[in-house]
């Protein structure tokens, strides 16, 4: 709960950049809304119709899988040969665009002009053509973009080419426009005496494959064989018009599919009547000359009963051959594995209701497994099972064809049989008759091959005729009255939510993804040793704010500190005070100068003493010269202090420098003159300073810790590593220390007021903000607004 409630506190703080970033964001989701294209959806329904086996075994269909069916058809209506049918039948190939103020905006239907494209002559498509006017006789042609691409008659690719050089580029309307890279023809469809737009001429494939990519196509409800069909567009009116084309084009491919095995038939006997017909009226020719040549017109009872056995067994003669003579052809279709021109043998009067449906099943497996392999390779699963069922239904039939043709070769020749024996009796009458009937019998032969011919192609023109589409158009496209996308009230709300996360994120990083230490609270649960004082960070001109600005709040936070040590130092006798920090640049050198100078100013008589001896600068500050100090006593080259002790302008305040930088500065402070020199002073000083090297760096200031009757730690603020805090742990613990405390230094202005309010708070000494004090303009508007 603590947590949460240092999150909110945090987060507050920064109040004027959650404001800032909800601006940015809701006026990000403005421009999104006012310049990003609307696109709409358009839906269409479409009745796949399931379809049925033709051969039931013991009430069991064979070949038939519902869902497969679907996903064929599914796949189907996303295929490039039905996308390229549809698009034949709308006008996609050129598009018209004006020039918007951040994009580029299409015209669809109407545009002030018309494009007519000559696609017998070579193209240059996809790139975009300025056509501009001043009247209404002619118009100019720029080519803008950096290259296009030139279609060639015949070829599927296109080439790169660089933009067209024109000698002259104005031109008439309603003129064609001919150039060795392009023939069309643009007219004037509007009554606008001037103007500007871009022509874009698609190439046929990208057409057809971006079509085919962004249709969507699903099961309405997943017990339904009803699809949705779905395409998002810029233009409504255009997506509307694709997906009626499309299901227009499905179902007029079907129909020729399905039209397919009766167009074949008819095809089939066109070839036969068109011989037929030559002969039949050259045999009826020949028996009306020998009818009126012989003057011989009706025929005997005996002959004409004659005539009608022989007839009769000639047209069932003829019909067995024609049966026989199909299963040959069909039996080599079978071995060639080629199903397209098969006809079905009940177009030919075959009534074997076997075979008829084993081909009816054959012809519907090749024309799924046309339409798979338009998107599908040959080693997919799909495809490898309809080869899989075209291979079975092939042994089949060339089984079934087999006992056919057995039979059908036994009636040929019972028929042949039968023929020959009424022959006999054709041959005992008179020689005229007999001619008669010869010629009457070839007539009649060829004349009923014809009927029967002819009947079949009118059933198959009928059937043919009759055919309608198995699936349906249950709803034509329409398109939703408000746009998909941009939408508003969704781009709002997302970007309210970004302008308030963006901050939190940056207060959660800041805080609880640093490793260097920022937060009071914090440090506080963390460190085993309590803070004493909070020193707000301020730019310095001084490093000894105290003298130098005596109404600051650095230097009441000092004053704060001095208070609250009268808590913890002994009474009426002098201390020492040792000042230390985990590494340098965390200001212990600027504490300890400026904690001798508050004391200095109460009339305590003070003294700081430079313990580092590495890297002195205590002297810079107080503008004094290290050429005596500290070292020169521990190393026994001066034995009396006060020689060395140096007086500072400031009134009850002095100064031990470190001296000149020895050789061995540990062994020097571990030789035991140190807590003799520290006993000395006590009887000088009230209070003793010791500005000691970072325990993180050295060994030195551990030594000196029994001397302290307190021991200052200094954390700074974003400075201090939060591992520094765990060291400072160890220290208190290992050391047995009882008098440790913190300083926690430069802290951030606006940390100390949100922890402890404005002024100095509670025991803390902390931050007090006086009238010199300046700050900018946010900081300003901050404080009024909290006020």
């Amino acid at each position: 709960m603590y947590q949460l409630r240092d999150i909110v506190r945090r987060y507050f703080r920064y109040w004027y950049w959650v404001v800032l970033s909800l601006l940015v964001c809701l006026a990000i989701a403005f421009l999104i809304n006012r310049w990003t294209p609307p696109v709409y959806m358009a839906t269409a329904q479409f009745l796949v119709k399931e379809q049925e086996s033709g051969i039931n075994l013991f009430e069991q269909r064979l070949f038939s899988n519902p869902e497969l069916q679907l996903t064929n058809q599914m796949i189907m209506l996303r295929s490039r040969p039905i996308a390229e049918l549809a698009l034949k039948r709308v006008d996609f190939e050129v598009e018209y665009h004006y020039h918007g103020i951040f994009s580029k905006i299409e015209r669809y239907p109407t545009a002030p002009i018309l494009v007519e494209v000559d696609w017998k002559h070579p193209q240059i498509v996809e790139g975009e053509i300025e056509v501009s006017w001043n009247d209404s006789q002619n118009f100019k042609l720029v080519f803008p973009e950096e290259s296009y691409q030139l279609t060639q008659v015949g070829l599927e690719t296109s080439t790169k080419i660089d933009p067209p050089i024109l000698e002259l580029n104005t031109f008439d309307f309603g003129k064609w426009v001919e150039t060795p890279f392009m023939r069309f023809k643009v007219s004037l469809t509007s009554s606008e005496s001037g103007g500007r737009i871009n022509v874009k001429i698609r190439e046929k494939n990208s057409l057809i494959n971006e079509f085919a990519k962004f249709i969507q196509v699903r099961p309405l409800d997943k017990n339904s064989t009803i699809l949705e069909l779905a395409i998002q567009t810029n233009l409504p009116a255009k997506g509307r018009d694709y997906l009626n084309a499309l299901m227009e084009a499905y179902l007029e491919n079907e129909l020729v599919q399905k039209n397919l095995t009766a167009s074949n038939t008819m095809s089939f006997i066109d070839t036969q009547l068109i011989g037929l017909e030559d002969s039949l009226n050259y045999i009826e020719n020949r028996l009306e000359t020998f009818r009126s040549a012989n003057r011989i017109y009706d025929i005997s009872a005996e002959g004409s009963a004659v005539f009608s056995r022989l007839a009769e067994l000639d047209r069932e003669l003829t019909q067995e051959k024609l049966k026989r003579e199909y299963y040959r052809n069909l039996q080599n279709y079978l071995v060639k594995e080629d199903y397209n021109e098969i006809i079905v043998p009940s177009g030919l009067g075959i009534e074997d209701p076997i075979l008829n449906n084993l081909i009816k099943n054959l012809l519907e497996l090749q024309n799924q497994k046309a339409y798979l392999m338009t998107t599908q390779k040959a080693a997919s699963p799909a495809v490898r099972e309809v080869n899989r069922k075209l291979e079975d239904l092939n042994n089949s039939i060339r089984q079934l064809l087999v006992n056919v043709d057995e039979n059908a070769a036994f009636l040929i020749s019972d028929l042949e049989r039968r023929t020959v024996q009424v022959e006999q009796q054709f041959s005992r009458l008179p020689a005229k008759e007999q001619n008669l009937l010869r010629i009457q019998r070839e007539y009649t032969f060829s004349e009923s091959i014809y009927t029967f011919l002819a009947q079949k192609r009118a059933e198959a023109a009928i059937t043919k005729a009759s055919n309608t589409p198995a699936n349906k158009i249950i709803e034509y496209a329409r398109v939703s009255e408000t746009p998909i996308t941009p939408k508003p009230i969704r781009n709002y709300a997302l970007a309210f939510s970004l302008g308030m996360l963006i901050p939190l994120l940056f207060v959660l990083g800041k805080v609880y993804l640093s490793d260097k230490v920022k937060d009071i609270k914090e440090l506080e649960r963390k460190s085993l040793v309590p803070i004493l004082a909070s020193v707000a960070f301020r730019k310095l001109y001084d490093e000894l704010v105290v003298f130098a600005d005596k109404n600051s709040g650095i230097t009441e936070a000092f004053r704060s500190l001095r208070a609250n040590m009268n808590f913890v130092l002994p009474k009426d006798q002098a201390s020492v005070i040792l000042v230390t920090s985990n590494t340098s640049g965390e200001g212990k050198t600027f504490c300890s100068m400026n904690l001798a100078s508050v004391y200095s100013l109460a009339g305590k008589k003070t003294i700081i003493i430079g313990t580092d001896l590495r890297k002195p600068k205590i002297a810079k500050e107080f503008a004094l010269t290290n050429d005596r100090g500290l070292s020169n006593y521990l190393s026994g080259q001066q034995n009396d202090w006060r020689l060395l002790v140096k007086r500072t302008d400031y009134e009850h305040l002095d100064a031990l420098l470190s001296g000149p930088i020895p050789p061995n500065p540990s062994e020097l402070i571990g030789n035991g003159k140190l807590p003799l020199l520290i006993d000395a002073l006590k009887k000088e000083y009230d209070i003793i300073i010791l500005d000691t090297p970072p325990i993180g760096m050295v060994s030195e200031t551990l030594e000196m810790f029994p001397l302290a009757d307190a021991v200052f730690f200094v954390v700074r603020y974003n400075y201090t590593l939060k591992s520094g805090i765990d060291h400072i742990n160890h220290l208190k613990t290992s050391q047995k220390l009882q008098n440790a405390y913190i300083i926690f230094n430069a802290v951030d202005e606006k940390e100390i007021q949100y922890n402890f309010g404005y002024g100095y708070g509670y025991g803390y000494g902390g931050y007090y903000g006086g009238d010199e004090e300046k700050e900018g303009i946010m900081g300003r508007l901050r404080k009024s607004f909290l006020n």
